[in-house]
């Protein structure tokens, strides 16, 4: 394929369709990674401020953000898998 030259036929459609399909399951991973990353920082700030345990506090904060930052990773694959990126 030459550059500038689009995909076509079975192959165009199928791209599509796997375009679609991995946006979509990479933005819902986001988003639910997101959620828990969220949840993890507000749970972590009740802690230390309920107990003045800074230490646990953080160490809940640091695990909903390791999450997070795992399914980013996870969901930017899936969106890359879905565009045929390598």
């Amino acid at each position: 394929m030459t550059l500038g030259e689009k995909d076509t036929g079975i192959k165009g459609g199928a791209k599509a369709v796997t375009s679609t399909l991995g946006n979509t399951v990479g933005g819902l991973t986001n988003t639910v990674g997101g959620v828990v990353g969220a949840l993890g920082r507000g749970l972590g700030e009740t802690v230390t401020g309920a107990t003045g345990s800074r230490n646990v506090g953080k160490g809940i904060a640091d695990v909903g953000n390791g999450v997070q930052d795992g399914v980013g990773d996870l969901s930017k694959g899936i969106k890359n898998v879905g565009e045929w990126k390598s």
